[in-house]
């Protein structure tokens, strides 16, 4: 009999002790040096302003055309729109952190939707996960080998999981839709900057082809929700990737970057239990609450 881990409300993962293959840190990792006592952030906003810091000075490091893909072009506005950094939150918790990120950064805002996949006995437990593809639907989703291997699953075992919750996604992408739309009879100039073309009232999507994506969440403990939203930007055409967490367990920020190759983080925690001990405020988000902060972010 497989022992089950388990994920508990603050992003705690209990497992049994199996560590990771890959414990050495990656050249292109941008984490912090050492790890105060947690808590380390008063809220999710503190987290992504001090987090949006963090990235302007790896961006300036690593990234010299990002001040001048910034400004717009005097000859062609619309390919400077389309080279300029975008800010994508993953709901529900990452957004006021992304909100600060993009503040920061003064880039463009938006969301890519992303469902846990568990296992059917043990929901919490995430085996996997799907996100949007950008066009209404779901992408192909992603499931963890390692963890698949630990509870003796299959793909095809998890086959109702990835139907309901692949149901679930399309029904948050049209909750979020409002978000992303052009009222009709209020529309005036060029679409909204890095949005692709459409007709009014359609959802206005950022394009991702070509250009510097920075997906951010309010932290990383397994990874398998910032894998699958990072290979959904992957299949959309991105330049370049950064994952963005003010607090990541080490283990998962290292596997993530032998994919992207980068993770930035603010706390990087030798020891780490769950993400909310690292917040003084980590209280749950609803829908509406991520629907006011998109609403006050241009």
């Amino acid at each position: 009999m497989v022992a089950l881990a388990t994920l508990n409300a603050d992003h705690a993962l209990i497992l049994p002790r199996v560590g990771y293959a890959n414990k050495m840190a990656s050249p292109s990792a941008h984490h912090a040096a050492a790890a105060p006592d947690p808590p380390a952030f008063r809220d999710r906003a503190e987290a992504g302003a001090r987090l949006g810091a963090r990235l302007r000075e790896v961006l300036g490091e690593d990234d010299p055309e990002r001040s001048r893909a910034s400004a717009p072009s005097p000859t062609d506005p619309a390919d400077a729109g389309e080279a300029r950094p975008v800010v994508l939150a993953l709901p529900r918790g990452g957004v006021p952190v992304a909100a600060e990120v993009a503040r920061a950064l003064g880039v463009a805002l938006d969301i890519l939707l992303v469902r846990k996949l568990g296992h059917p006995e043990a929901p919490e437990l995430g085996l996997g996960a799907i996100a949007e593809d950008g066009a209404g639907g779901a992408a192909e989703p992603y499931f963890d080998p390692e963890m698949l291997n630990r509870v003796g699953l299959s793909k095809d075992d998890l086959a109702e999981v990835v139907a309901r919750e692949r149901a679930e996604l399309v029904r948050r992408v049209a909750v979020y839709a409002p978000r992303r739309s052009v009222p009709a009879g209020k529309h005036s100039g060029p679409e909204p900057e890095g949005a692709a073309e459409g007709t009014l009232d359609e959802p206005r999507v950022l394009e991702l082809a070509g250009r510097l994506v920075i997906v951010v969440d309010d932290g990383l403990a397994t990874g398998v929700t910032a894998r699958a939203a990072l290979r959904a930007v992957q299949q959309r055409g991105a330049r370049r990737m950064i994952l963005a967490v003010p607090v990541a367990a080490t283990e998962a920020a290292h596997a993530i970057e032998k994919e992207t190759g980068e993770v930035v983080t603010v706390v990087t925690p030798r020891r780490f239990h769950s993400v909310g001990e690292w917040y003084a405020d980590f209280g749950q988000l609803t829908d509406a609450d991520v629907l006011a902060v998109l609403a006050s972010t241009p």
